[in-house]
């Protein structure tokens, strides 16, 4: 082969090969787009930022704390805890009825508005196209909590007196290390939402229709925790979605108990490793046809 007929095949080859980067870094952006851009993720959003000015205005309207335990008892004392009050009485409902609204929709509202085939056949390719879709639903799980921490923040220094932190180990630190470690309080919840994540994008795997999708996922949800708060089952419990969500609170002892922490976020990694992998196979195989 001379070499101008080599140059021309060399020539045909790159053209004929996208360039990923771009093509990547443009689905990545155009998911958050798409996530972000919906009417119902934004009333999600508002309604989770409502969470906290809900609980302080009641707070303020009662005078005190009628007795409440845990952090909700503190949150007249301190506003700072209107933040961590907010975020744990948010996860058990609220985000993740929202995790699993936006990863049910994730590819089942592409396949019901008939774009997911072409989404398959972009160059970008089915893997970068289910890697985008995974990191928009963990970035909307950050987004969801932290609408949450700086609602509570705003909230709380607003209706309630700041100030240094008392830690449920007894130590008190300065406000600026009680604002960090409800910082982390929000990572480590964000980073408990991604197990609920990724079955909710397997799921949407599986149908074209979203609200089956949302329905299925959440009720997987339901009965994990049904499984989880069945004594009888002590055994199982270990390995259930959300048994050691309330692991949190463990930011907030001097030092942090990162044991239980650590052992949450590996069974979060085990379940979006698990169907994360199984929405993989079902999205490289799905027939476009």
């Amino acid at each position: 082969m001379s070499p101008s007929n080599e140059t021309a095949v060399a020539d045909a080859v790159t053209i004929g090969r996208p360039d990923t980067g771009p093509h990547t870094l443009a689905l990545f952006t155009s998911e958050l787009h798409l996530v972000f851009g919906r009417a119902r993720t934004q009333v999600g959003l508002g309604v989770l930022a409502a969470v906290p000015l809900l609980i302080g205005i009641a707070i303020k309207l009662s005078g005190n704390d009628n007795g409440a335990e845990g952090f909700l008892g503190q949150v007249a004392g301190n506003g700072l805890f209107l933040i961590v009050a907010s975020l744990g009485l948010s996860l058990p409902f609220f985000l993740p009825t929202a995790v699993t609204v936006i990863s049910g929709e994730s590819l089942a509202g592409e396949s019901s508005l008939g774009t997911l085939r072409n989404l398959l056949t972009a160059p970008a390719g089915r893997s970068r196209l289910l890697a985008a879709k995974m990191v928009a639903l963990a970035v909307f799980c950050l987004a969801a909590t932290m609408t949450i921490w700086i609602s509570g923040l705003i909230v709380g220094f607003i209706l309630f007196p700041v100030g240094d932190v008392l830690l449920l180990s007894g130590t008190t630190v300065s406000l600026g290390e009680g604002l960090l470690r409800a910082l982390g309080i929000a990572v480590v919840i964000s980073g408990s939402l991604l197990g609920l994540a990724g079955i909710g994008l397997f799921v949407s795997s599986l149908t074209s229709t979203p609200l089956a999708a949302m329905a299925a996922t959440f009720g997987t949800f339901i009965v994990l925790g049904i499984l989880t708060a069945i004594p009888q089952l002590h055994a199982i419990h270990p390995w259930m979605l959300m048994y050691r969500w309330p692991s949190f609170a463990d930011l907030l002892r001097d030092p942090p108990y990162w044991h239980e922490i650590g052992r949450n976020l590996l069974v979060q990694a085990a379940y979006l490793a698990v169907f994360y992998t199984a929405a993989w196979a079902r999205i490289t195989s799905r027939d476009i046809t």
